[in-house]
């Protein structure tokens, strides 16, 4: 199955080298480009690709106005997003993950992680650059309404748990000894008994709630 991207940049230069990087691989095709925010909005809703890489900073509207409008809560039909900057600032990344983003990279991050963090969100996971550590995963509050959360079993706890550590679903597999349809379906039972959208904020989540603690290892989130 080939995976469909627009690139959202408002730097021809960089628009081209993501487009090199992704149309490199067998499975991705760049179906549209757009130099500011507005064209964005409108080409992702026209054309539904399958994942959209977006820029913070663009005219028009920026990388968080964009998501929101494509993936943010009020939306009923939610696409992918990944933003894609040059600046770790905080703002930025809980903005983005808040407005729905399925993943925050920063440019420098390299070819294999961008392909891997499109192949990601093309799969209903999430994965953060390296860079953005866990300290912001633990800062971040998720709106829970806690009330209404239904208890999470045991084995859920523990796919909660791999998850906020920066496990992969095939890692959290070979940990728990389960396969990986299981972790699948686990994941998809903690989203609805928590009200989360995606493995970032059942992460932020684990770390708000002190389900997990300590170090931890501060790398992606998400994954296979």
């Amino acid at each position: 199955m080939t995976i469909r991207v627009l690139i959202a940049d408002d730097q021809a230069l960089i628009r081209s080298g993501l487009r090199l990087i992704l149309e490199d691989q067998p499975d991705i095709e760049v179906i549209a480009e757009a130099a500011d925010g507005l064209t964005a909005i409108d080409v992702a809703r026209r054309l539904r690709p399958d994942v959209s890489l977006v820029d913070v900073r663009m005219p028009g509207a920026d990388g968080v106005e964009v998501t929101r409008a494509l993936a943010g809560p009020g939306v009923a039909d939610p696409l992918r997003v990944i933003v894609v900057t040059t600046f770790d600032i905080d703002e930025y990344v809980y903005g983005a993950l808040r407005g729905g983003a399925t993943g925050f990279l920063l440019k420098d991050a390299g070819p294999a992680l961008l392909v891997e963090a499109v192949r990601a969100a093309h799969a209903g996971d999430a994965l953060i650059s390296p860079s953005v550590t866990v300290r912001l995963l633990r800062r971040m509050a998720v709106p829970v309404a806690t009330g209404s959360a239904k208890p999470l079993t045991d084995r859920e706890t523990d796919v909660v748990r791999s998850i906020a550590r920066g496990r992969t679903n095939l890692e959290v597999a070979s940990e728990l000894f389960i396969s990986l349809s299981t972790v699948k379906g686990h994941v998809s039972g903690i989203q609805t008994k928590l009200g989360l959208r995606n493995r970032v904020e059942i992460a932020a989540w684990a770390w708000e709630n002190g389900v997990v603690t300590g170090p931890g290892g501060g790398r992606e989130v998400g994954g296979g």
